[in-house]
């Protein structure tokens, strides 16, 4: 069972694809024009902790929406979104190990979970695409490639780690573009983190991800680095929470909230 990727071409039928199980991929480039989030959701004990992570370290983890504890809809992002069944696939964790990655929820969800909806790169990818810019992942078909760095996030009550930043290589003229392009979304990660140098954010091997899918880095592009959203997986393996469940990285939530709505002027 699938589904033409071409064919999904708004949020709603990306979410509708996703609860009937015909589409468990990644989701670079689908929908262009409408947002797509990053999903977190832990129990009401240890939620206030991590939102304050969420607020000290927005760069990588922009709120935005959170759920009520129990509620599984969404209120800001999307009209009759469900986020037990609406994205491709999740990950489940226990005290930090990572145990399952199911296509829908619904029978692990608890009254008492919360969910963070924290802005994802892939949104502003159609705007890059729009200024004639290559997204390499995009024209491979594949997901963006994303590494755990050494810089430490700022920490909240148990809530530390590493922050994970993605890469997308671009030619030095297009990397300015793309500081200038991407600075319109500070929602979603907004401009660059670091251009080049990856040794200086400890990453020794770009052709060998933390997360995603390796891209080729030509002799006279430049590395260039975002904070990502896949961060708090990075942090929950640290912090050891008894349950949490996340999207599985390049597998967002994608919203009914347009790319332009984000945008600052």
């Amino acid at each position: 069972m699938g589904v033409d990727r071409t064919s999904l071409k708004t949020g709603a039928l990306v979410r509708q694809a996703c609860r009937s199980g015909e589409f468990t991929g990644q989701t670079s480039g689908l929908a262009p024009g409408f947002a797509q989030a990053n999903l977190v959701i832990l129990p009401q004990a240890e939620a206030r902790q991590f939102q304050e992570f969420c607020e000290k370290n927005p760069k990588p983890c922009p709120l935005l929406e959170v759920t009520k504890p129990g509620d599984p809809c969404l209120h800001q992002l999307a009209e009759a979104a469900d986020l037990r069944t609406d994205l491709p696939r999740y990950r489940v964790w226990q005290r930090g190990e990572l145990v399952d990655e199911p296509t829908e929820i619904t029978s692990l969800w608890q009254e008492d979970l919360v969910a963070f909806l924290i802005g994802c790169s892939f949104t502003f990818e159609a705007a890059l695409i729009e200024a004639d810019l290559s997204v390499r992942h995009i024209d491979q078909g594949t997901n963006v490639p994303m590494y755990r760095t050494t810089i430490p996030c700022e920490s909240a009550g148990m809530f530390s780690g590493p922050l994970v930043v993605s890469m997308r290589p671009f030619k030095p003229a297009d990397a300015i573009r793309a500081v200038q392009i991407t600075g319109r979304f500070p929602a979603v990660h907004g401009a660059p983190v670091h251009l080049g140098f990856p040794e200086q954010l400890g990453i020794h091997d770009l052709s060998a991800p933390d997360y995603g899918d390796a891209v080729a880095v030509e002799s006279d592009e430049l590395p260039v680095f975002w904070a990502c959203g896949v961060t708090p997986q990075a942090v929950l393996m640290q912090a050891k929470p008894d349950f949490a469940i996340t999207h599985s990285p390049g597998c967002m939530f994608v919203s009914d909230l347009k790319d332009k709505d984000l945008a600052s002027l």
